[in-house]
């Protein structure tokens, strides 16, 4: 790869990500960093991440996902830094396009497309279809925002992220178990940052709204059992989210 990529801090926060580490990291050999911020790893994780000569290892506290993203990037050699997941293969067209920055306006932040595979399978339809994600940013104008789940590279109100040719391809799940203890940890960390409380009724129509949208609205159903499989979870996440909250008020 260009040597254009040497200002670039490749900045990952993991935690048993034995699985799929490997083939993440390869997709970014060219970069002359990788931090990987490592919340406590027991999977040989380290093991693998020890043997690229580019990867440097950082150990912290997993404080949420937008916290600890934050704190990870503070550890970079550079400025620019691209966020990545262990479960995410940058594709040799967005390396390219990466690469091919000039890398002069700090006040310029970049998206990627991410291509979301469920399973074996590309998910092209619903909240998992195309998305397009601010990764690549200078942390002296840009940092991610400070809540534990679906943080956000931060924008000003006109700014737009310049989204880049090429895309990320991300194996979401392994199997049916593994997404369902990720959805189950993802569901636990928005109810613990969340404070707002409906009665059970209300609960369940935000529930079976967010099953009609993602299935019916968003086009779930073209991607069959998957699109189903997704439609269902989020609506379990809406629900148990609420419920969490909810119990813990009527106990309290």
């Amino acid at each position: 790869m260009s040597k254009a990529l040497s200002p670039i801090s490749v900045v990952m926060i993991v935690r048993d990500a034995a699985a799929t580490l490997a083939v993440t990291l390869d997709s970014v050999r060219g970069f002359d960093e990788v931090l990987l911020y490592d919340n406590g790893s027991r999977d040989g994780t380290l093991e693998i991440a020890a043997r690229y000569p580019n990867v440097k290892i950082r150990k912290g506290e997993f404080l949420g996902f937008g916290p600890t993203r934050n704190a990870a990037a503070a550890l970079a050699a550079n400025d620019w830094i691209f966020s990545l997941d262990a479960d995410e293969v940058v594709e040799p067209g967005l390396a390219a396009a990466i690469a091919g920055l000039a890398l002069d306006r700090p006040e310029q932040a970049y998206a990627v497309e991410r291509q979301n595979f469920l399973l074996g399978k590309r998910v092209r339809h619903g909240g998992w279809g195309r998305q397009r994600l601010t990764r690549l940013y200078h942390r002296r104008t840009h940092r991610f925002s400070e809540v534990a789940v679906h943080e956000k590279v931060e924008l000003q109100a006109a700014e737009r992220a310049v989204l880049l040719t090429g895309a990320l391809r991300h194996t979401a799940m392994r199997d049916a178990g593994d997404f369902l203890v990720k959805m189950h940890r993802y569901t636990m960390l928005k109810a613990g940052e969340s404070t707002r409380t409906y009665p059970p009724a209300i609960i369940l129509f935000k529930a079976v709204w967010a099953f009609i949208r993602a299935y019916f609205l968003r086009l779930g159903m073209l991607d069959g059992w998957r699109g189903l499989l997704i439609s269902v979870s989020e609506a379990n996440g809406v629900f148990y989210k609420y419920m969490v909250i909810y119990s813990k008020r009527e106990q309290s």
